[in-house]
């Protein structure tokens, strides 16, 4: 039987500019004050969950669940405790001995999202919501049509034609969403799934509903668990910002809670044709600069208008943090180094984490000691057509033991 984590119903959605206040079961998605974004706050000072408590339960998103909004039975596929790996290789080679990947790829649907819309959907149940929506670069299209399956509540996902990964675009079709190609890229379908749910009542299921991001969050309680310390530094690709900004909501969480005495230094990497957090970090902008025609083969960070960057700035900057930015090629390459390396299978976003860190400590801007944990978002099968065309194709032979001992050069 499920029951909430204590005191939980005396959450609230508070404006992070201007400080509003909104009731729980409000549908909002901005400051009906201000128009900036909402976060999720809990009553820290009256929770009195131990970390033993969390310890003995099984690691995933709903062991945290007393720093979760959900109050009824969650709609779960058993998302979270995802492995934590040691890059020994990578870290040789780069000088870094604590280096650390979390593999969000092995969550139900093959990508972080799961975490976020275990909570979203669960939430849309909870507010008496029937439908639910997105606009998606893949992934989180992938997630919302598993995870609406599961609960029983139809789907509908705006993608940008031409633009989605067809392992993605299968995942969505297969779960039954109303999949819908508009002629535009994602920041258009955006706007166009947004307005669409406040004004015919379905739910909205972006980064920009704060529910969303509490499940994301989990990534950082889970690392730190695995760890058995606060990473120094945590790496993620940067697109939406959402995960980013969830990460290091959760960690200040902890801190408030006393479970832990410092916060790491929240990193984002994103790829060169698709950078406005990284601009507005490196030019010391109060907030980004949308870019109107962000290109890059990591599809799932090519958005030029990130709705959560407001979080993510203040995440980066609070945190004495870096944002740096990698070009297709050495995103690609890190895909393959992950792979053969590591055994590690990426989708090219996922790598962007990776390959970031590997210019960092090129560039000289990392500490040799720093135990570091760069966050791997989505699974290798999410984009096949960008692995066969990197790698060399299958050697085709004649059926007979010649033939094979010639392939192998034996």
């Amino acid at each position: 039987m499920y029951s909430a984590g204590q005191n939980i119903l005396m959450y609230h959605l508070a404006c992070v500019n201007c400080g509003a206040t909104f009731p729980a079961d409000e549908i909002i998605y901005n400051c009906k004050k201000c128009g900036h974004l909402l976060a999720v706050r809990y009553p820290l000072d009256t929770i009195t969950v131990k970390k033993q408590t969390w310890s003995r339960r099984p690691l995933s998103v709903w062991r945290y669940k007393e720093l979760l909004p959900v109050t009824i039975p969650p709609v779960t596929l058993r998302e979270g405790g995802t492995p934590l790996y040691h890059l020994e290789r990578l870290g040789k080679e780069m000088g870094l001995p604590h280096l650390y990947a979390k593999h969000e790829g092995m969550n139900p649907s093959g990508s972080f999202k799961d975490r976020g819309m275990t909570v979203g959907v669960s939430m849309a149940l909870q507010l008496k919501k029937k439908s639910v929506a997105c606009a998606s670069t893949g992934n989180t299209s992938a997630s919302l049509a598993v995870y609406a399956a599961k609960a029983g509540i139809p789907a509908v996902v705006l993608l940008p034609a031409g633009k989605v990964a067809v392992g993605k675009i299968a995942q969505a079709l297969m779960h039954g969403a109303k999949v819908i190609s508009i002629r535009g890229n994602f920041d258009q379908a955006l706007e166009m799934v947004h307005e669409l749910c406040l004004s015919h009542g379905l739910y909205l299921l972006n980064s920009i509903n704060p529910y969303r991001l509490e499940g994301q969050k989990t990534i950082g309680f889970e690392a730190f668990d695995q760890l058995g310390e606060v990473p120094d530094r945590f790496v993620l690709p940067v697109g939406n910002a959402g995960n980013i900004s969830a990460v290091h909501k959760g960690f200040m969480e902890l801190e408030e809670l006393g479970f832990i005495d410092r916060l790491p230094m929240m990193t984002g990497i994103q790829a060169q044709g698709s950078s406005p957090v990284v601009r507005a970090i490196r030019e010391n902008l109060p907030e980004v600069i949308s870019e109107k025609n962000p290109e890059t083969i990591a599809t799932a960070i090519r958005i030029g208008a990130p709705v959560n960057a407001e979080k993510a700035l203040t995440a980066i900057r609070a945190t004495g943090g870096l944002a740096e930015t990698v070009t297709d090629d050495e995103i690609l390459q890190m895909q393959r180094d992950l792979a053969r390396k590591e055994g590690i299978g990426v989708e090219p976003a996922s790598a962007a984490s990776v390959a970031g860190v590997r210019k960092l400590a090129l560039m000289g801007a990392l500490d040799h000691n720093e135990r570091i944990v760069c966050v791997v978002t989505g699974h290798l099968l999410k984009d096949p057509d960008t692995v066969i065309k990197q790698c060399e194709p299958p050697t085709e032979i004649n059926a007979d033991l010649p033939s094979l001992l010639s392939a192998l050069h034996l």
